[in-house]
């Protein structure tokens, strides 16, 4: 069994995700942050793909567009890439994998492709060093077109030093057979793995958990990623959430300190034993007792259920995904949101957001290098697009005022 020490793990900053046939990407979208040397870092806004890198990165990334755009689409993409290295091992044998194709009758029988792109140790054998130079590495793999989907490819590459081209440190093709670099150290771990590895899981998933050193490296690191969009669920149970905060009294009074600055209706939270054991309790200014969660408004749970996500994205420097961030929470609050990740005091490793949100108002508090757009076409493809490839975009422009004028384009068709 996989124990949970993080032995060597830092902070992971994803900056380009290629997706192909998922839902309602029917096509080839390429999602690529990489900001250019000569653009000026407003207020804290980027930081380098990894350290001492001169490429950098927006640490706040948000996607616009029209209802069923393909907004969450986007987002759920890079949660599955993220559960199917984690989880794929554990999940059961011969059963469907949670995803699927764009609806059309071509795709329907064609491969999906999922890549992303993200900073590893350039050192492999220095894993367990916190300091070791990074460089950037790219994960790939292919579903086939069949039901059930297997998997058809998959692999991992890097590049070792600045100069380097890319190098293979593991290979998979439609028949299972993997095939590792020196450097991967599949070497005493070949016969096992062809054995047990299942068509359905992750190479990585699957080496973790016979204690691969640099695969178990790899699936502790995606362990810092956080999500609301939970792959094989529908959304985060609020029974969990409480659990997290009465187990977490660490948890509980850094909610405490926060909720000081910021007005969500409450004072403080409170652990108290209840008939179901112990449950987190809400005190407000004017009332003699504390309320239990679910008395609380709609925007005051789904801040308690988003701030550990936030909160773990500040202080481990990993990746949180936030599917309608604004859903319930008042719009004043999300721009203190985004103020957290610029702030060098509270973000110190570089932590990344991605988010989907409807409140466009969001748009003045934003550079253009933090924007992106959905937008689905008559025959329900979604193209995806940064603010960036538009051109003619001054950086002085009121991106709101612009948007909701249509020069954009993804903006809701009435009429």
């Amino acid at each position: 069994m996989l124990d949970n020490q993080c032995w060597g793990v830092r902070g992971t900053m994803l900056f380009r995700l290629e997706i192909e046939n998922f839902y309602s990407i029917r096509d080839k979208q390429v999602i690529d942050l990489r900001v250019a040397e000569n653009v000026p870092d407003e207020a804290g806004r980027l930081a380098p793909i990894w350290g001492g890198s001169n490429v950098r990165a927006p640490k706040v990334v948000t996607f616009f567009g029209a209802n069923a755009s393909g907004k969450s689409n986007v987002l759920k993409a890079l949660s599955f890439v993220v559960w199917f290295v984690q989880h794929s091992f554990s999940h059961p044998s011969g059963s469907s994998l949670p995803f699927e194709r764009f609806n059309d009758q071509e795709m329907l029988k064609s491969p999906t492709r999922l890549a992303v792109d993200f900073a590893g140790p350039a050192e492999i054998s220095r894993v367990d060093d916190p300091l070791v130079p990074q460089c950037r590495y790219s994960y790939e793999f292919v579903l086939s077109g069949t039901t059930p989907a297997y998997v058809a490819a998959e692999s991992l590459h890097y590049w070792p030093t600045a100069n380097s081209r890319r190098t293979k440190l593991f290979q998979r093709d439609s028949n299972g057979n993997v095939t590792g670099s020196k450097a991967f150290g599949l070497s005493g771990f070949s016969k096992v793995l062809h054995k047990i590895l299942r068509p359905d899981t992750s190479v990585i998933s699957t080496l973790a958990q016979m204690e691969h050193r640099f695969s178990k490296f790899l699936w502790q690191a995606t362990g810092f990623f956080r999500s609301n969009i939970l792959v094989e669920h529908q959304s985060i149970p609020e029974k969990l959430v409480q659990d997290l905060y009465s187990q977490n009294p660490n948890l509980v009074e850094k909610f405490n300190r926060e909720v000081e600055r910021i007005d969500i209706g409450i004072r403080s939270m409170q652990i108290q034993q209840g008939s179901n054991g112990l449950n987190p309790v809400f005190a407000h200014a004017g009332l003699s007792l504390p309320m239990p969660m679910h008395y609380e408004s709609e925007g005051t749970r789904q801040f308690i259920k988003i701030y550990p996500m936030l909160l773990n994205a500040l202080e481990n420097g990993a990746v949180t995904v936030i599917d309608e961030i604004d859903s319930k929470i008042h719009p004043m609050i999300l721009p203190e949101i985004l103020r957290w990740f610029y702030s060098s005091q509270r973000n110190i490793k570089n932590g990344q957001l991605w988010v989907s949100c409807h409140s466009v108002s969001l748009l003045e508090e934003l550079a253009k290098e933090e924007v992106m757009f959905c937008e689905k076409d008559k025959m329900g493809r979604t193209r995806v697009y940064a603010l960036t490839d538009i051109q003619s975009v001054r950086r002085a422009d009121n991106l709101y005022r612009k948007y909701i004028g249509g020069s954009f384009g993804a903006v809701p068709h009435i009429g």
